[in-house]
């Protein structure tokens, strides 16, 4: 898959074609070629899901950095 359609599936569908593509590798019967294949799409698909994952931990991350300074204004620090 390319990356530019790697950057249109949204963190759901990612994950659950990842999940989709666990179960088929771990029910077996495949050749060698297609579960190198599958190998390789969960490893993609597991990386769309990272990247999601990290920008929502930096919108958390901000979010809650900006929530904390706008608390800090005007208020003396308590020792």
């Amino acid at each position: 898959m390319s990356s530019k359609a790697e950057e249109t599936l949204s963190y759901e569908q990612a994950r659950d074609e990842l999940i989709d593509t666990v179960r088929r590798l771990e029910a077996g019967g495949t050749s060698l070629e297609e579960s190198l294949a599958l190998w390789e799409r969960g490893e993609e698909l597991a990386k769309v899901c990272r990247r999601w994952l990290e920008g929502a931990r930096a919108r958390l991350d901000a979010a809650l950095a900006e929530e904390e300074g706008g608390e800090g204004e005007g208020a003396e620090e308590e020792d």
